[in-house]
């Protein structure tokens, strides 16, 4: 092999990638017979630069689809844009530019710099969901649904965000502000669009055991999130006052067992019983307006000081007509989960011990803490553990589960209640108003309701003639496109405006890249031939959003008879993100605050600080500045670090190198520029030893084992995504050929070596390669096989003690008898200078493990 000293990384990634795209590499063959694997990392949305979380969440995606094509499988790779959402919206408003353009323009930078890092994609199948061949098939299926009876429309409370002036999910609500905008979230109510999700919430929950590739803390936050809850519904007799409902309120309790703990009934804001007293008072409207402008979440409303209205209605206990518990409206409790209304237990639940503690409520214990007992409960903590009924009449001494038992059993047997299974789950609100989304393919007509457009007129297309200088949604404004005739009547009508949630584009672009005809979403036996997902990599911050719609999609494709799979992913991987030291200027506090007031942030780059021996300066003005913690590479923080200077620095290869070797993938990884540097040294090394050379003969067993199990074992640990792993044991054996002595073994073990770096480093790979004459692309060559019989070792590492301390150590047969092995300890060099001539008074023999020499 005659190739340059030093490796050209610049000159061969730009080579390589130039021959992939012309050979059309990895463009995978929907009728290959080989075994199919599909391989898929979260689709990016197009901010318009990749950072550093992108570059290691496709290194690792990268280098399983490469492996995967290597041991001989049909391997589809693809890449598209989640191309939806607000940011091309602000960047409208705040610049003057549509959406579309915005977004186009993102999509081909950032295709152009992941190119740069040599991914095995297969683009011939990208796509960009805010395009018409995308999103009017999501119309389609949406029509689907909307026929089968999974979508309906209500009015109904909503998460406002008064900034980007749109509804958002539950889940889009983060301790009380908007997931994207940040801004405190109101309370309104809005006609909206959902997706029957809780159809489906016992297959959901039950199809979680299926996932075994899954991540437990994956599964734990869906089961926890559809939240199945047995317990019982039951009503509470009235007195007091006006009632709108009978003079009964309904509760339902996942622990009907601590009802003799109650003492209080508290009602949401917007139940009848709250409205009927805020008609009567205006001290109780007053509050119920309070309430409104309150959290939203059940996470918000559990850290929220909790508030209490007396209606001065009691609610008549049903095991004792005697005992009246007060009905309070309350700011924690949702209409929206359960019945509006619950009992409160302030012994055994913080949030009504709180509301106890504050309003002067009893507090009574009923289930027994170790072997506190007594009725009076001092505490600030409520007790939640668990423990025996006590203070109960005839529950005393049951357990908690036979106490629940016992409860709805009496309840159902008088008629006052029913044992019940419920869920947090909550249908999937889908409406959003604003402009880039999909619109949804509704008319609405006076005379005919909500008619759906039909299919042939299929996609309804965003109109490009749009103002973004008022705010809210451009479509409500637009002066043509909403007005239509109606499907059925022909009557004047208007489209609707709402667009879709963007998380329904991403709730099916998995099965979209396994088929994509021109007249359909997907051809069911096309994409059945590649489905589920073998292994799907992204951020666990997706565990509920998106993870969970997906699965409900393809549940919802399989019951529609569209598809026979019920879970998309078979494989997930929730990879660490990309850290980095944070860095600020160093001012006094008065100056800090006076920056920030005027909007200047006080964090620094990495481009904008100097390390010298006695600290850290801002390069422009010489001033000190300070380190801060390691923290997730955010812009707000200012600790990003492009990864396109690096790859024009170092080449691809290194930057793929650091981003697999320095951590457990699954775990965060701190971005260093020694890591990146140590990356770029150890390919120049694997380019010299490919460079060797040479052609001698001979063989050499223990390196040819040392290959045979490196082999193998790196394969098992791409097979586990264990790639620091694989890294690891790639390290240990390019020493071993290093120091090995030329040979035919030797030779061999290089050729191996290049075809084990090849799915990490593959330019490297195909460079040496081709210089080595190898047949075709090492892209294309197989893994190579592993001769199970050089898998075992047949030498052992023995230690040799003198008085029970270690003094060497020999490599010798395994098996070896006890006379060679003592033989064999005592001609060592080391312990022939220990004992100085004298013959030890023992000889202790551990066979293949030790030889103890008693001096």
């Amino acid at each position: 092999m005659t190739a340059p000293a030093r490796f050209d990384a610049q000159k061969a990634d730009a080579h390589w990638q130039g021959v992939w795209d012309s050979q059309r590499t990895f463009a995978a063959d929907d009728a290959s017979p080989k075994p199919r694997a599909y391989v898929l990392e979260m689709f990016p949305y197009p901010s318009g630069r990749i950072h550093m979380g992108h570059v290691r969440n496709y290194t690792m995606g990268d280098v399983l689809a490469r492996y995967r094509r290597m041991t001989g499988h049909e391997v589809l790779h693809p890449m598209g844009w989640d191309a939806f959402g607000m940011p091309a919206e602000n960047a409208a408003m705040e610049k003057g530019v549509h959406p579309r353009g915005w977004t186009l323009d993102n999509i081909a930078a950032m295709k152009a710099q992941l190119k740069r890092l040599g991914f095995a994609l297969d683009w011939s199948r990208e796509l960009a969901t805010c395009e018409p061949d995308y999103y009017g098939h999501e119309q389609a299926l949406f029509l689907d649904f909307f026929a089968a009876g999974l979508v309906y429309r209500k009015e109904s409370a909503v998460n406002w965000d008064p900034v980007d002036m749109t509804v958002l999910a539950n889940e889009q609500v983060i301790d009380g502000r908007g997931w994207r905008s940040g801004a405190i979230v109101e309370k309104r109510k809005l006609s909206q669009w959902f997706l029957k999700i809780t159809a489906f919430a016992d297959e959901l929950l039950d199809g979680l055991g299926e996932l075994k590739d899954w991540p437990h803390k994956v599964r734990l936050m869906q089961e926890n999130w559809i939240g199945r809850s047995q317990g019982l519904r039951f009503r509470f007799v009235l007195s007091g006052g006006a009632s709108s409902d009978g003079g009964q309120v309904e509760v339902f309790t996942t622990r009907p067992d601590t009802i003799f703990g109650s003492s209080f009934v508290a009602v949401a804001a917007d139940h009848p019983i709250a409205q009927a007293a805020a008609a009567r008072s205006p001290d109780a409207a007053a509050f119920v307006a309070r309430c409104k402008q309150g959290g939203t979440t059940a996470a918000e409303l559990d850290m929220a000081e909790k508030l209490g209205f007396d209606t001065g209605l009691t609610a008549q206990h049903p095991f004792d007509a005697r005992w009246r518990l007060p009905v309070y409206i309350a700011n924690f409790v949702l209409m929206e989960f359960g019945t509006g209304a619950v009992f409160g237990v302030p012994a055994h639940d913080q949030r009504d011990l709180d509301f106890a503690r504050k309003y002067d409520l009893p507090v009574k214990r009923v289930v027994s803490e170790g072997d506190r007992t007594a009725p009076v409960f001092a505490g600030d903590e409520a007790w939640t553990g668990a423990g025996m009924l006590v203070n109960s009449h005839f529950l005393d001494g049951m357990d908690v589960v036979d106490g629940k038992r016992e409860v709805i059993a009496r309840a159902e047997a008088g008629g006052w209640g029913e044992g019940t299974t419920v869920f947090r789950l909550r249908d999937w609100g889908v409406s959003r108003q604003r402009y880039w989304g999909t619109p949804i393919p509704i008319v609405h007509c006076a005379s005919c309701g909500a008619v759906p457009v039909p299919k042939d007129q299929l996609p309804v297309v965003l109109p490009e003639d749009v103002d973004f200088a008022t705010p809210g949604n451009p479509l409500d404004r637009h002066p043509t496109w909403k007005h239509v005739a109606c499907p059925w009547c022909g009557a004047d009508a208007v489209r609707e405006t709402d667009t879709l949630d963007t998380f329904a584009d991403s709730s099916w672009y998995f099965i979209r890249f396994a088929s994509q005809p021109k007249d359909r979403p997907f051809d069911r036996a096309v994409a059945e031939n590649w489905l589920p997902v073998g292994q799907y990599i992204g951020g666990v911050e997706h565990a509920i959003l998106h993870l969970l719609y997906a699965r409900f999609w393809t549940r919802a494709l399989q019951h529609l008879g569209k598809l026979e799979i019920a879970e998309p992913f078979a494989g997930l991987f929730t990879q660490g993100m990309v850290t980095h030291e944070t860095y600020a200027r160093a001012p006094s506090d008065d100056a800090q605050a006076m920056m920030e007031y005027n909007g200047v942030s006080p964090w620094l780059s990495p481009d904008e600080i100097e390390k010298r021996s006695d600290g850290i300066f801002v390069k422009t003005t010489g001033a000190r500045a300070t380190v801060g913690r390691v923290e997730k590479m955010s812009k707000s923080k200012k600790n990003t670090v492009d990864p396109l200077p690096i790859v024009d620095r170092y080449g691809a290869d290194a930057v793929r190198w650091f981003m697999l070797s320095d951590s457990p993938p699954e775990r965060d990884l701190e971005w260093s520029i020694n890591g990146i540097e140590g990356a770029w040294r150890f390919i120049q090394r694997l380019w010299r030893l490919f460079d060797a050379g040479e052609t001698s003969a001979g063989a050499d067993g223990a390196l040819d084992r040392k290959v045979h199990q490196t082999i193998a074992g790196v394969a098992a640990d791409i097979d586990a995504l264990a790639f620091n792993k694989a890294v690891a044991k790639l390290y240990k054996l390019v020493n071993a050929i290093e120091k090995a002595p030329p040979s035919a073994s030797r030779t061999a073990a290089i050729r191996a070596a290049m075809l084990l770096v090849a799915p990490m480093a593959p330019h490297l790979a195909e460079e040496a390669w081709a210089a080595a004459g190898g047949e075709g692309l090492i892209a294309d060559a197989p893994w190579p096989a592993v001769d199970p019989a050089l898998l075992v070792d047949d030498r052992v590492t023995i230690a040799i003690q003198v008085n029970g301390k270690l003094r060497d150590t020999l490599t010798l047969p395994k098996g070896v008898t006890r006379e060679e092995a003592e033989a064999a300890a005592l001609a060592s060099d080391k312990i022939v200078s220990f004992l100085a001539g004298k013959p030890p008074k023992k000889v202790i023999v551990v066979p293949d493990r030790l030889v103890n020499l008693v001096a």
